[in-house]
């Protein structure tokens, strides 16, 4: 296997004395509270900040990357990370933009909070003097009765100024319209800020720039009710080459749980990075320096065929998010399927990963190439499978097929095979039976 640039060690970068600088040049300051006070905490004292994540699927995905990343960057800084894991509020679930969200019960959002606590608590450290915290904000609302909540907490809020948030008059001037559960979600996640403030002097939240509204229900309530001012920050939406939003409602979602996104799907979807935003990408999801990402920068613009700023950025992501090993087995992987590296060589798990983010087809031992070629769309027709094996531009398992006569047998770790026409096309084959 081709030796990989050991991943970078996670510690911001020393060019920057503020974390909050650092923080803007990565462009992870998209909105937020007063910037020169915001500057003036975090280059100060260490203080407590937090980060919600809802349970309203069983997995984080890139999206929430970005805040978990944002907070990891934070604690290295000497700053106090309270992880909120939401039990309460994904029962609800904030406004989509379009229409109301189907309410799971609450024995699978229990299931989904213990996995995204999980998921949470590996970018995050439990040890030393700013040390990280996991909390639940099913804790302090369930024991909270509706008369309690609408006196202490709802009475601090103004209809007005609700119905001005994005996620609210989007919805109101859709079809659907909003619900009253819906419309107060803004009012449970300002309750969480206030809790936090009292329980553990928490100053700080930040979230994705599309919860800004959601966000500023927080440091409102506990101005209002604490008179003091707390601080938010909106990180920006992550977005393709062409401005398309990643995310569960997208349907395009890529998920940290290594189940429904494999480490080679991952890679690959780093890999393929478009040069127009694999910069951008370097700045929030890695922790190279400045300078690191300035050299790959540079070579974007000079040798973009070499693509080495995406496969920097692949590297240290899918390191980041499963660990140095699966990274480098599916680079392996990934080297292996497009000839260079040994498919006999790869552990069954990651090969077979590989193979489900190709075209596939789960056959029976002994079924003739020729099948094989049309049954996985490598080909339209047999008389197209013959022309490409005679023209000898047909490989099974890394052999070229010699003769139509050929057949699959399996015969790569897990009981798989590869198909290949010409120089890009592959297809796995799941040999069953």
């Amino acid at each position: 296997m081709t030796a990989v640039t050991p991943v970078a060690v996670q510690a911001n970068d020393p060019t920057f004395e503020n974390v909050f600088d650092e923080l803007v040049w990565r462009g992870l300051v998209h909105v937020s509270t007063d910037q020169e006070a915001l500057r003036e905490l975090l280059g100060g004292d260490p203080i407590v900040y937090y980060c919600g994540f809802d349970p309203t699927a069983p997995s984080l995905h890139l999206g929430n990357l970005v805040q978990l990343l944002t907070m990891r960057r934070l604690q290295l800084a000497g700053h106090r990370p309270l992880g909120l894991v939401g039990g309460a509020t994904g029962l609800i679930g904030d406004p989509k933009p379009t229409a109301e969200r189907t309410l799971n019960d609450a024995e699978t959002v229990a299931g989904w909070v213990a996995r995204l606590r999980t998921q949470v608590e590996r970018f995050l450290s439990f040890e030393g003097e700013n040390a990280a915290r996991i909390v639940n904000n099913l804790d302090w609302t369930a024991p909270m009765s509706a008369i309690d909540f609408l006196r202490d907490i709802g009475k601090h809020f103004r209809v007005g100024t609700m119905l001005k948030k994005d996620s609210v008059s989007a919805r109101l001037n859709s079809e659907t319209g909003i619900s009253y559960t819906e419309f107060s979600y803004q009012i449970l996640q300002g309750m969480d800020f206030l809790q936090l403030y009292r329980e553990y002097g928490c100053v700080l939240q930040t979230g994705g720039s599309d919860q800004w509204g959601n966000l500023t229900s927080g440091t409102d309530l506990v101005h209002r009710v604490e008179g003091t001012s707390v601080h938010a920050i909106g990180t920006p939406l992550i977005t393709d080459a062409d401005g398309k939003k990643f995310g569960k409602s997208e349907g395009n979602a890529i998920w940290l749980d290594a189940e429904m996104c494999s480490p080679y799907a991952m890679y690959q979807f780093w890999l393929n990075a478009d040069d127009a935003i694999v910069v951008t990408l370097l700045k929030v999801f890695t922790f190279l320096t400045r300078a690191e990402i300035e050299e790959l920068a540079q070579q974007v613009e000079t040798e973009p065929f070499r693509r080495a700023a995406q496969k920097r950025l692949a590297l240290e992501v899918t390191a980041t998010v499963h660990g140095i090993d699966a990274a480098e087995k599916a680079i392996a992987a990934s080297e292996a399927l497009f000839g260079k590296g040994d498919l006999a060589a790869l552990d069954a798990g990651t090969l077979a990963s590989a193979l489900r983010e190709l075209p596939n087809a789960t056959l029976v031992p002994g079924t003739p190439v020729l099948q094989a070629l049309v049954e996985t769309g490598l080909v339209a027709s047999l008389s197209e499978a013959r022309r490409a094996i005679a023209q000898g531009g047909v490989t099974l398992d890394g052999a070229k097929v010699e003769s139509e006569d050929a057949t699959i047998t399996g015969g790569l770790p897990g009981g798989v095979s590869v198909l290949r026409r010409g120089k890009k096309a592959l297809a796995g084959i799941f040999v069953a039976g």
